[in-house]
This record gives structure tokens, sequence and C-alpha cells, in this order.
């Protein structure tokens, strides 16, 4: 049974996987801090200096000056300016993705054609190497 966890642990398609969720965290940290520390501030300072990250509804009716000192009051909030973060996060995410699989995508269009080696007998329609000049199946002359 260990020598089946093993073959399995082991196998391309696993360690694939671990490497793809590992890489797929360090982008997602990458994403939020562009999110966070460089798109968010310049529209936060267009829209009057606001901070995203405090907009809030406290639902006990006290009026705090930020998230921070709502949540050390112990008071009950609707962070949607949080929400607004993980949403043009979300959107960041998904159009930089868009641009790796639409440029996989062109690189794979762009492969280099096979060039074909054989060509075809007008008289029999073998399969004959591309220089002949002769069919070796009927032996007709293809100058």
């Amino acid at each position: 049974m260990l020598k089946e966890f093993r073959d399995f642990a082991l196998k391309g398609n696993v360690i694939d996987l671990a490497i793809a969720v590992i890489i797929g965290a360090a982008f997602g940290a990458i994403i939020t801090s562009l999110v966070n520390d460089i798109i968010m501030p310049p529209i936060g300072y267009a829209l009057g200096g606001v901070n995203f990250n405090d907009l809030f509804i406290s639902l006990n009716g006290v009026a705090d000056a930020s998230l921070a000192e709502a949540k050390a009051a112990g008071a009950p909030t609707i962070n949607y300016g949080v929400f607004l973060n993980t949403i043009i996060n979300f959107i960041i995410i998904a159009f930089v993705l868009f641009l790796v699989v639409r440029s996989i995508n062109r690189l794979k269009k762009a492969s280099v054609p096979t060039v074909p080696t054989t060509k075809e007998c007008p008289f029999c329609y073998t399969q004959i190497p591309i220089p002949a000049k002769r069919c070796p199946n009927c032996t007709s002359d293809l100058t």
C-alpha cells in the first residue's frame, strides 16, 4: 500500500498540480499587492482621498472613524470596501489569465507548419518522396 501511495504521489500530474498551486498562491499575493498598493491608492485619491478598505457600514449605529476602530470596539460591520477590493482583485486576475491564455494560444498557432516530404503519384496514387523522378510502384515517369 505504501508503494502504491508513493507511486501516486510521485506521478508527474500530482507534482505538476502541487507546483501550480504554489505558483498560484504566489501569483495571488502579487496581484493582491498590485491592487492594494498600486491600483487602489490612485483610485481613492481621484475619489477624494477615499481608502476602500475603510468603507463600511456599522450595524450598531455608532459612527467610527475607521474600520479598525469599529472592529476594536467589537461593532458588527458590513465591509463593502474590502469587498470592492476583492472584486477589483478578481477582475485583474481574470484579465491577466486571459492575456496569458491568449499568448499561449497565439504561440500554438504560430508554430511552424510541417513541410511535406511526400507527394502522390498521379498515375497510381501512392505516396512517394517529393524528389522522385520515377514512381517505384508503377514505374511511371514523373518528369
